[in-house]
């Protein structure tokens, strides 16, 4: 194989690492914001379900509040009752004492509806926190992956760099690293491999002299409609039968 086509071959494989760990690189801070995210969302929903429990602890307050001052009016009418002359009277108060009992049956019931209310809410908690609680695992777990592997693809970064360098500076014909960086501007990648007469990126098919030019691997031979830089891999002999 012509020495600088193996060295490009090279080079597109060093070109590839380097891009995959620059990506992962650049990924880095979204896939960090996500877990950010997570986190955020849990620790929302774990104060919501606080606050719920807060604010039904302040209603059931003045509920309690309400319904005492009622429980007062009931006991005085009740007291007010053994007082009375007439019948009239008697009656009227009669009166009073059951609207009082009736406001008071309904401010129980709200109790009753508040109670309720809590023990869901606390379930809630209780769930939230939970919820939490893993949040906090995986985001550790997973921000912690995410930085050792960023520091790993940059330690990739530096090493395809060193080796790209060593590699250009070996190439005979500067001319060729011309054509590769010029192909993978416009086509991301500048060298494919040739198989079945195609061009095994674009997959058009080759002209019969260009792939005949091509199986020597002698040359720089270019595919006629990506423009990419091809090789060709002899197919591995079939191993024989036995006997």
């Amino acid at each position: 194989m012509l020495p600088d086509l193996a060295r490009l071959i090279q080079l597109q494989d060093i070109e590839t690492r380097a891009a995959g760990a620059n990506k992962a690189i650049a990924d880095a801070p979204g896939r960090i914001a996500t877990l950010d995210a997570l986190l955020h969302d849990a620790t929302a929903a774990l104060e919501s379900a606080k606050h719920s429990l807060a604010e039904n602890k302040t209603r059931r307050g003045l509920i309690d509040k309400d319904l005492a001052v009622v429980q007062q009016r009931q006991s005085k009418y009740k007291d007010q009752l053994m007082e009375v002359k007439t019948n009239t009277e008697y009656h009227a108060m009669q009166h009073q004492i059951a609207a009082a009992a009736a406001e008071v049956g309904q401010y129980e019931e709200q109790v009753l509806v508040s109670m309720m209310e809590a023990d869901d809410i606390n379930a809630a908690i209780k769930k939230a926190d939970a919820a939490l609680k893993t949040a906090q695992a995986k985001v550790s777990a997973e921000r912690s992956a995410i930085e050792q592997d960023v520091t790993s693809q940059q330690a990739a970064v530096t090493e395809c760099a060193a080796a790209r360098a060593t590699l250009v500076a070996s190439l005979a014909d500067p001319g060729v690293l011309e054509t590769f960086a010029r192909i993978a501007k416009v086509r991301g990648t500048a060298v494919a491999r040739a198989e079945g007469e195609r061009c095994t990126v674009c997959q058009v098919r080759l002209r019969p002299a260009v792939f005949v030019q091509l199986l020597k691997n002698d040359q720089i031979v270019q595919c006629d409609s990506c423009q990419r830089i091809l090789y060709f891999v002899p197919p591995k002999p079939a191993e024989s039968a036995s006997v």
